[in-house]
């Protein structure tokens, strides 16, 4: 509907609804989207992404999605829904763009989207960011600002995912931040007392945790992770506000002192547990897996984001996850009925099977030539309640 909250008054609005997500998810354009789909103008297509599209109404459809994905059997098999990885790709804009950025990485101009990928394979929220910005610094605004039905408690991330602020207020929000870190053999840990020495490991360990730092700041400390539960400010926002090493800031001494103890525990168990590095590789690999899908469904204009404007940038990489996102229930729902009639028909389909299967399916999706929309066309309605496998009896 438009902005303005008044019943919408266009003809075929299903179709143009679904025209203008093709348009900008794919990055088309609307004057090549115009060629491709007839009946269907350039101007058509524009005006309804300025006057009925926003970040707010792409995130709850993107809700939608990932709630429709979570009823199927399938995704089960890849993962339990409690853990994400938080990773960023880049995104091209051009150079003349006052808002785009050089990477240093990546070495050349753009911006980065961010995206927050369930262990589902599923991508559960999304942000455009400049390429100067530390990653960290976005990482928890995805899992409180997720209303899906896929609530994770973990969340992985490579090594811009940390810092000792970071794992602080993760800590204090609930969430356990277990990012996989790059060389981890120079990171340091930290005692709770300096009257402490440990035979063998002494030399892992330096200074200790002031923990009455800890304790003066509490108060203060909760009170900042309340108001990012109460949707008052955000996480970014405190992060970047406690992002420096003043002497000054307080506050920010004591979540880093916070940090480390909990960063400490973290690495003694990432050292300790090989179950444990191989799920935050799996995590971390899962999202870099959907970088790649997303690049690939955003096929048109040569991969760069045309817009000049920062907030449809962030609508355009919201479009995106959409189709992804959409795509990636499409694939779900086939691949279901299929394994569903291989197991009707005798092929053995155990669980090994499914758990290395993927939704990051290609092959099927023809992404060149003319698109015919067919709404009159009767398609079948989800089935969400189709089991691959029998339940095994207790």
């Amino acid at each position: 509907g438009p902005l303005s909250g008044n019943e919408a008054r266009i003809d075929e609005p299903e179709k143009r609804f679904i025209t203008t997500l093709f348009c900008y998810g794919c990055n088309l354009g609307p004057v090549q989207t115009a060629k491709s789909v007839k009946n269907m103008s350039r101007k058509q297509i524009a005006w309804l992404n300025l006057r009925h599209a926003s970040e707010d109404r792409l995130d709850r459809a993107i809700t939608q999605v990932v709630n429709a994905y979570n009823k199927f059997d399938l995704p089960k098999y890849w993962g339990t829904g409690k853990h994400a990885a938080a990773d960023g790709t880049m995104w091209d804009l051009y150079e003349q763009n006052l808002l785009t950025e050089y990477h240093i990485r990546y070495g050349k101009y753009g911006g980065i989207g961010y995206y927050h990928v369930s262990d589902t394979y599923i991508a559960l929220f999304s942000h455009f960011i400049p390429c100067g910005v530390y990653e960290a610094v976005y990482i928890l605004d995805g899992l409180m600002s997720n209303k899906s039905d896929i609530q994770p408690d973990t969340l992985h991330g490579d090594t811009q995912a940390q810092s000792y602020p970071v794992f602080g207020l993760s800590h204090l929000l609930g969430i356990n931040l277990m990012p996989r870190i790059r060389n981890i053999q120079d990171l340091l840990l930290f005692r709770p007392d300096n009257r402490y020495r440990y035979k063998n490991i002494e030399a892992l360990f330096a200074g200790s945790i002031d923990f009455k730092l800890i304790e003066r700041h509490l108060r203060d400390m909760l009170r900042v992770v309340i108001s990012i539960k109460k949707g008052k400010i955000t996480a970014s926002t405190i992060l970047r506000r406690l992002g420096t090493y003043s002497r000054k800031n307080k506050l920010y001494m004591a979540f880093k002192e916070l940090g480390k103890a909990v960063r400490t525990l973290f690495l003694l168990r990432y050292i300790d547990e090989l179950e444990l590095r191989k799920t935050i590789q799996s995590a971390t690999n899962k999202s870099e897996e959907f970088n790649g899908f997303i690049k690939w469904l955003f096929f048109g204009g040569e991969g760069i984001i045309a817009e000049n404007v920062r907030h449809e940038q962030r609508k355009i990489v919201k479009y995106n996850q959409l189709v992804a996102n959409m795509v990636i229930l499409y694939n779900v729902e086939k691949m279901t009925r299929v394994l569903k009639d291989l197991a009707g028909e005798d092929v053995v389909i155990s669980k090994d099977l499914l758990n290395g299967l993927s939704p990051y399916r290609n092959s099927n999706i023809n992404r060149f030539g003319d698109y015919n929309l067919d709404l009159e066309r009767e398609v079948p309605p989800l089935d969400f309640g189709i089991k691959i496998l029998e339940p095994e009896e207790p």
